[in-house]
């Protein structure tokens, strides 16, 4: 059975060929683009249903690529829902109308398009956590309200210790997360924690370099642990709201001097590395 009803090769290897020197430019990455060309060949219909993709020799003889980007573009195409394995038959199409995940692309390409995707982040963190804030308000157990003001003394122990406390910040989002009672908030902080955990990274970085912004964040974190022991979802909610803004407000006041730096240039690679899935 043919594969594609188009034969012949020779775009996706031209494109391969731009595809190079893009990623040469930092814009892009090979296995971006044999993701891209691959999916908007099933997309189109060129690769139809429960038809077999070109096996990993053909895929990387065509695009002119290692077979470790055509692991990697397989892999995400099965993320999306778009291929998946059946035995005896390899790779194979899937119906478009199954491909329904959910992904986010930051598309990081430099020191501004990273302040942008952290703002993108935390835009989007503040309608759910201002939210979640206010469940977790009213419906939080004496054990889950005790976790949330211990993962805010984790986090003052990691600033005394001198880390960057990024993984006890996502702690004490998390243990918030478990006191809404809702499952799907809890999942859907364990999806963003990749991009949580970046994006954190990045406004620790920049807040570090002001003992204002350190303590800032200490009182948001102080003001959001009060409301929830309070029970006061209002107040809760408006605490969230207030961070969320306040984290926004502190990235964009980062001047080009901390994305030269060496701590920036981390920072950037991060969110980088979160974009290509790596």
């Amino acid at each position: 059975m043919r594969a594609m009803k188009t034969s012949s090769s020779s775009k996706p290897q031209v494109s391969a060929l731009a595809s190079m020197a893009a990623a040469a430019r930092g814009k892009t990455t090979l296995a971006d683009h044999v993701t891209s060309v691959l999916a908007q060949q099933i997309r189109s219909g060129e690769f139809a249903p429960d038809v077999r993709l070109p096996s990993e020799m053909e895929l990387t003889e065509r695009f002119s690529v290692s077979r470790t980007v055509i692991r990697e573009a397989i892999s995400r195409l099965k993320s999306e829902g778009l291929v998946g394995s059946r035995r005896g038959s390899g790779t194979v199409v899937l119906p478009v109308t199954q491909a329904t995940p959910f992904r986010l692309d930051l598309n990081v390409d430099d020191g501004r398009d990273s302040i942008q995707a952290v703002l993108r982040v935390i835009e989007l963190r503040r309608g759910v956590e201002g939210e979640m804030a206010a469940l977790a308000a009213q419906r939080r157990t004496r054990a889950q309200n005790l976790a949330i003001q211990q993962a805010l003394q984790a986090i003052d122990a990691a600033a005394a210790a001198g880390r960057d406390g990024v993984q006890e910040d996502f702690a004490f989002h998390a243990a918030i997360s478990n006191a809404s009672h809702n499952p799907l908030y809890t999942s859907l902080v364990q999806f963003l924690s990749q991009f949580l955990h970046a994006a954190i990274r990045v406004a620790r970085m920049n807040e570090a370099r002001s003992n204002e912004f350190v303590q800032q964040v200490r009182a948001e974190h102080a003001a959001l642990a009060q409301a929830i022991n309070d029970g006061n979802a209002e107040a809760a909610r408006a605490a969230a709201l207030r961070h969320m803004e306040q984290s926004a407000q502190r990235l964009q006041a980062a001047d080009r001097a901390f994305w030269a730096s060496a701590e920036g240039q981390a920072a950037a690679r991060d969110l980088a590395r979160v974009r290509e899935g790596g």
